[in-house]
């Protein structure tokens, strides 16, 4: 199982897209995917199943908000209990046994992370820290449970900052999956949210060589897969020559890149989520283009994971 959090400190940059799609060409391809949304804005979540639906059946007791906030009331949800199964999605997977699962998300989780700071208090130093891995290694401890070990990939949709449910799911992953727009703004950040994981993985490897009982705190060293530059504008199936800077200066970073694009379509993309299918499952000769890139883009994510 390979768990990789899809992140970017800054909003609209094409990362619940690049989630839906991912998770949607994986599960095609035959492989069990999980989509867990930790997004407060629930696109992810949305991009599955309708709103009115989520309202009906999922939001009292079936989010991943629930989940966090069974620790602040002192009992045990189970994290697999509210795994669901898309259906209008399936019929679309094809037959070769993929699946595509979703954990969803309330737009209530931004209220989540003060609950979490609560728990951080500790009376002495060594308390403090003991109480940190506890909180941070939340959910990378369910996921480890056998109930999960049936997925081949869990895909986490990051919200865009680095709070601590963020803080909770690079704890988690063992990769980090990075969208970007090839603009100031889009790409300023990124080198900010390398210090930000290179500060976080510091910290927590310090606190880990703490023991808890005769339990040893595995570090962790979760690997920069690669930027994905999304929302791309091609002339002369090159990116137009305003983008081609952008994607130079996140070179000089020494972050990875990816050679393949999302490119930017704004109706195709829009409008896949309402029928709850993502757009990399359609078959329509309007979007077979920017499906044959998605599914590029996708065996590029597979070759640097040397899948």
């Amino acid at each position: 199982m390979r768990i990789v959090s899809v992140i970017n400190y800054k909003g609209g940059v094409g990362k619940t897209t690049l989630t839906a799609n991912l998770g949607a060409e994986l599960a095609f391809r035959g492989f069990k995917v999980l989509l867990l949304d930790l997004d407060p804005q629930a696109s992810l979540t949305f991009s599955f199943v309708q709103p009115d639906y989520w309202q009906r059946n999922l939001a009292k007791d079936k989010t991943i908000k629930k989940w966090y906030e069974s620790f602040a009331e002192q009992r045990s949800l189970d994290l697999a209990s509210i795994v669901i199964s898309p259906r209008v999605v399936i019929p679309a997977l094809g037959k070769n046994n993929g699946a595509l699962d979703l954990i969803p998300s309330d737009l209530g989780l931004i209220n989540v992370d003060l609950e979490l700071a609560t728990e951080l208090s500790g009376a002495t130093l060594t308390q403090a820290k003991i109480k940190y891995l506890r909180v941070h290694r939340r959910l990378a401890d369910e996921l480890a449970k056998p109930s999960f070990k049936k997925y081949d990939f869990i895909l986490i949709d990051c919200p865009p900052n680095f709070n601590i449910v963020t803080k909770t799911a690079i704890v988690a992953s063992d990769f980090l999956l990075i969208p970007a727009k090839a603009d100031y703004l889009s790409t300023l950040g990124i080198d900010y949210l390398r210090r930000s994981l290179d500060q976080l993985v510091t910290d927590y490897n310090d606190y880990a060589q703490l023991r808890s009982g005769s339990e040893e705190v595995e570090a962790i060293s979760p690997h920069i897969l690669g930027v994905v530059f999304t929302m791309m504008q091609f002339y002369g199936n090159r990116p137009i020559a305003a983008l081609r800077p952008y994607i130079e200066q996140t070179r000089q970073l020494g972050v990875p890149v990816f050679n393949e694009y999302m490119r930017e379509n704004k109706s195709l993309f829009a409008d896949a989520p309402q029928e709850g299918v993502p757009l990399v499952l359609h078959n329509n000769p309007s979007s077979r283009k920017i499906v044959s890139e998605i599914e590029s883009l996708v065996s590029e994510f597979l070759d640097r994971l040397e899948i």
